[in-house]
């Protein structure tokens, strides 16, 4: 069968977009999907961050203004993983140019820019978009979104979600981007960290209905370009204490994220604790899994699996062998273009990317903890029905 060929751009080299064309370089490691990526042409302003881009092979085009990526028709789909500040304009420019997009979170720097990429996503609706949220694709995470899938906890007694790292515990860590408002927005960790905590959730159609908000301002400076101190003005760290509602009973949702979290460099952690099951995964042992099933009157007991390379998308790895991050991005790929090419019914597995509703209820949820931190109060959050699975 000749796979299908969506032809990428990237608009943003950095970190990601080069975690993007590494997963493009080695799609032969999936099983055969019938479709797959090409990136054909690259966006950055900055010449040593596209210098990189020159090993891929075919070499893709490289540009430094997006909208010279925007205007080649032989661009389908783009990947665009830019600051904040400057996902409002892209992602709508991305959509009136008819391209196909998969953006970073948070999806717009507070809930107006949401709201405009909202509505561009609304006027284009044969476009696939999609936020970027590749955790819940460990094989940890897959089986405790099967498990809720099947509803084997019962009545929920209690949700954490996690997204701990601790780099920016080192107050000599010179500052960037996502420690300046203007550019990385008031919502500070939230926005930066927010939708791996809150896919899962979500997508159990766990909407917080309120949330009592601590945010941390821990590292207020950090040295310039210069050396000299600079202010920090984004939150660094966040808890959040939110009621949520399953089968008509509320429970208590308790979401964290932080950027100074001593002694994790980068912990997802998912548990939810319910009356007939319970479950939990954490990246600290990704080849761990944690369940419990309880009857009425028997033994409270943690089982333990230990977990290997099974994928939502078969892979050639062998399953004794150990996931890791790059094999997450690879399968979150895998399901925007499987979804691209073969729709949602059509998809080899039910797990799809995050969506443009589940990141505009992080939105809702951000704009509601910011007023709550100001208030030191509980604030109501303006729900919407999930799309769910």
């Amino acid at each position: 069968m000749v796979d299908r060929v969506v032809r990428f751009g990237l608009i943003g080299g950095g970190l990601m977009g080069r975690e993007f064309a590494s997963a493009a370089a080695r799609w032969v490691h999936l099983d055969d999907l019938g479709v797959r990526p090409e990136v054909i042409a690259v966006c950055d302003t900055n010449p040593e961050v596209l210098a990189w881009y020159e090993r891929l092979r075919p070499a893709p085009r490289l540009v430094s203004d997006y909208r010279e990526l925007l205007a080649d028709d032989a661009v389908e789909a783009v990947y665009v993983a830019v600051p904040h500040r400057l996902h409002e304009e892209i992602y709508v420019a991305a959509l009136e140019a008819r391209k196909h997009l998969l953006g970073e979170k948070p999806f717009g720097i507070d809930l107006a820019a949401n709201d405009a990429i909202n509505r561009a996503i609304a006027a284009h609706p044969d476009l696939l978009v999609r936020c970027s949220s590749e955790l819940p694709f460990f094989p940890g995470g897959q089986e405790v979104a099967r498990w809720i899938r099947e509803r084997r906890f019962g009545r929920v007694l209690e949700v954490r979600s996690l997204f701990l790292h601790s780099s920016d515990l080192d107050p000599r860590k010179p500052i960037n981007w996502k420690r300046i408002a203007e550019w990385n927005g008031e919502y500070g960790v939230l926005g930066d960290l927010g939708i791996h905590v809150t896919h899962l959730p979500l997508r159990a159609g766990w909407e917080p209905r309120n949330v009592r908000a601590i945010l941390s301002d821990a590292v207020p400076e950090r040295p310039g370009a210069d050396g000299e101190p600079v202010r920090c003005d984004t939150w660094d760290n966040a808890v959040l204490l939110c009621e949520a509602v399953s089968d008509g009973h509320v429970f208590p949702l308790r979401i964290e994220t932080k950027r100074i979290a001593p002694g994790h460099t980068n912990t997802w952690t998912i548990e939810v604790d319910g009356t007939a099951g319970s479950i939990a995964f954490t990246t600290k042992h990704p080849k761990t899994l944690r369940r419990m099933e309880y009857e009425p009157g028997g033994p409270q007991e943690w089982r333990v699996v230990d977990l290997g390379a099974v994928s939502a998308y078969p892979t050639i790895t062998g399953a004794i062998f150990e996931f890791g991050f790059d094999d997450a991005i690879l399968q979150m790929w895998a399901a925007y273009l499987d979804e691209l090419a073969h729709g949602r019914e059509g998809m080899r597995q039910p797990f799809h990317c995050a969506t443009p509703e589940e990141a505009a209820a992080t939105h809702r949820l951000f704009t509601a903890a910011i007023r709550s931190q100001e208030q030191r109060s509980v604030e109501e959050v303006v729900t919407h029905r999930s799309n769910g699975w």
